[in-house]
Order: structure tokens, then sequence, then C-alpha cells
């Protein structure tokens, strides 16, 4: 048996090329109350346990996403979207009361 000492060896993972989608999270938007100055990261995916701000878990669940990241100019309460299809993230625009939002089944294992 020969020695690869030496030898560069490289491996690569299979990437799905299909691109990740959100997961409708909830049927609702969340209240939030936000603060001037500081920065939030809103879950894009729909995979966070910590909604509707991101935990971390589209690395994993949704690659192919990132949360948005916001920082608000002043104190305000705000409607962020939860079933994430919004063309306004990270705030609702309504979307949650299509049909296809209403008659999604929620995953259970959020």
């Amino acid at each position: 048996m020969r020695s690869l000492q030496g030898l560069k060896v490289i491996v690569s993972r299979a990437l799905s090329t299909a691109p990740s989608t959100p997961v409708i999270a909830t049927k609702h938007p969340f209240k939030v109350d936000l603060k001037a100055g500081k920065l939030y990261p809103w879950c894009s995916c729909g995979h966070s346990k910590k909604q509707p701000f991101c935990d971390g878990s589209h690395k994993k669940a949704a690659p192919g996403l990132s949360p948005v990241r916001f920082t608000p100019t002043e104190d305000k309460e705000a409607w962020l979207c939860g079933c994430k299809q919004t063309k306004k993230a990270p705030y609702c625009d309504g979307t949650h009361k299509q049909s296809y939002v209403q008659n999604y089944t929620l995953e259970t294992n959020q």
C-alpha cells in the first residue's frame, strides 16, 4: 500500500440546486414593539422557533435563505409578517389573508 502523504484531497457536499422557499410559519402577523437604532433579524424562512425573528434555523432547513436585517429609525409598534409571503418584508402586507395561506397546513414540528 502506497503512502498518500502530501496529497491534497478536496471533499465537497452535494447541494440541492433547487432554491429554498419559505414555509408559512403562522397565518397571522406578529405585533412587536421596535426600538430605534436596534438591529433586528426577521426570519424569512419560516423555520425559526423564535418567530418572527431568526434563530439560525435557515442554515440547515433553508440554506438558500437568510434573515432580513433591519434597523428602525424610530421607536414604533409594527406588524411583522408571520406567513413569510409578504412583498414588503419584514412588514405584513396582508398576504396572510389569501386563501393559499389560510388553506396551508402548518408544519407540526415547529
